[in-house]
């Protein structure tokens, strides 16, 4: 086939034709080369969703981004090689509880991680608020520290995946951030290219998470797992609610120190039930448990003992972060300003809605996200829910607690909290939080 120009590609994806699969590669490799400029590559993501991929584009897209760089393959790693990913949410920390857990119970958790994208928080960003700890380690560096603490978490380096790099900085800001197609690529060439043996998937749905309805989210997560598998990859999907916020705390500082209250045992339930669901499945796939009841009993021990936390505070001691953060959160970036915020209801009420979605759009207000690919984070900002979804609230009785540095912020923040909570005179139901699991 003659070899076409962008626009020409972009032409074929926007007037609804199947991409031929040198056209995909070309697109790939023209985003790393720079032959596809940004406001190119920009307006393909767009005509992609809209217009869509099949199946088989969205394989040859997959493989294509994950080729684009260095591929690493692990054969001295004898322990099964595990990783979970997430399509994102707020208040989501559990790959920092969920990395050294796994780890402790046997499995090596070579995970490659993500900034934030849109309103969701990214574990890279979580990670950055340890002092020091770095997310960039060379090759040596990471097949040492699998070998020895079996598990890394690691940021894309420049010679892994670079297409993807480029691509998630530009889905976050031209409002591609939904599409299937796009959302099963950037997950899955990372994945891929980590040389791992299994993965296990947490695909949201809800006011807070990318996919806003379980149809959509059930959609993503067969394609996941369908794509991943073709790909001789043994794969499991878990589809999870998220209409509020997972834990209690929203913001990277504030997020840091709950997961290690979560690994002390200490944790906050619904968070603590998807984290150990997601172990288990990952205990499963590895073969190192035989059903889910047997793997929540070695993960509940392993927190029990101690053995989870430890593996934390090795984690942060082999990627260059102050291991006294385990014992001493004041050498986390914490601000000394608080404001708490109330329902202003007169009467007694039920939290009916905790919106996910304006609590991550209000996190970016404050500083705790980021709404441009320049935004600098604040890792010490950030929200402390006082309350969750079917709680009743009395008059006057704070809802939330503002973390915060800049006070011209605050205001702006408080109006956007205050259109993300809703009330009800009746109780509320909790819903499931776990609707699924769906494997190839």
């Amino acid at each position: 086939m003659m070899k076409r120009l962008p626009q020409e590609i972009i032409a074929r994806k926007r007037d609804g034709h199947q991409l031929e699969r040198e056209e995909v590669e070309a697109f790939v490799s023209g985003v790393v080369s720079g032959e596809f400029k940004d406001y190119q590559s920009s307006a393909l993501l767009m005509a992609i969703l809209l217009r869509g991929m099949t199946h088989e584009e969205t394989g040859w897209l997959t493989e294509a981004m994950m080729r684009s760089g260095r591929v690493v393959k692990l054969p001295e790693i004898t322990r099964p090689k595990v990783d979970k990913h997430s399509t994102g949410g707020v208040g989501d920390k559990v790959s920092l509880i969920l990395a050294p857990l796994a780890a402790a119970c046997g499995l090596c958790v070579p995970m490659m991680s993500g900034r934030g994208l849109g309103h969701t928080g990214g574990t890279l960003d979580k990670l950055d608020a340890i002092p020091g700890f770095s997310t960039q380690l060379d090759d040596a560096t990471y097949r040492r520290q699998l070998l020895e603490i079996h598990q890394a978490m690691i940021g894309q380096s420049a010679d892994m995946v670079p297409a993807d790099r480029k691509l998630y900085a530009l889905r976050d800001v031209t409002g591609t951030v939904e599409s299937i197609p796009l959302l099963c690529a950037s997950i899955l060439s990372k994945k891929l290219a980590e040389g791992i043996d299994a993965l296990v998937l947490d695909v949201k749905f809800g006011r807070g998470a990318f996919m806003a309805n379980e149809a959509d989210g059930r959609k993503l997560a067969q394609s996941l797992v369908a794509i991943a598998s073709s790909m001789g990859q043994p794969t499991s999907a878990l589809l999870t609610r998220m209409e509020q916020p997972l834990g209690r705390m929203i913001g990277n500082s504030l997020e840091v120190i709950e997961a290690m209250d979560c690994l002390r045992g200490e944790g906050p339930e619904d968070l603590m039930e998807v984290t150990y669901a997601l172990c288990a499945e990952m205990l499963r796939l590895g073969g190192l448990e035989a059903d889910a009841a047997a793997a929540r009993t070695t993960l509940e021990k392993a927190i029990q003992s101690g053995a989870a936390l430890e593996a934390f505070r090795q984690l942060v001691e082999a990627q260059g972060g102050d291991p006294r953060v385990v014992d001493d959160y004041e050498r986390l970036p914490l601000t000394d300003h608080c404001v708490e915020i109330d329902a202003e209801n007169a009467e007694p009420l039920y939290l009916a809605r905790l919106d996910a979605h304006g609590f991550g759009q209000a996190a970016c207000v404050l500083g705790a996200g980021r709404s441009s690919m320049e935004a600098v984070i604040d890792p010490a900002v950030g929200f402390e829910l006082l309350k969750k979804e079917g709680d009743l609230i009395e008059p006057g009785e704070p809802l939330v607690r503002i973390h915060f540095n800049d006070a011209t912020k605050v205001d702006r923040v408080v109006e956007r909290l205050r259109l993300a909570i809703g009330l009800s005179p009746e109780p509320v139901a909790p819903q499931p939080l776990i609707v699924d699991r769906i494997v190839g």
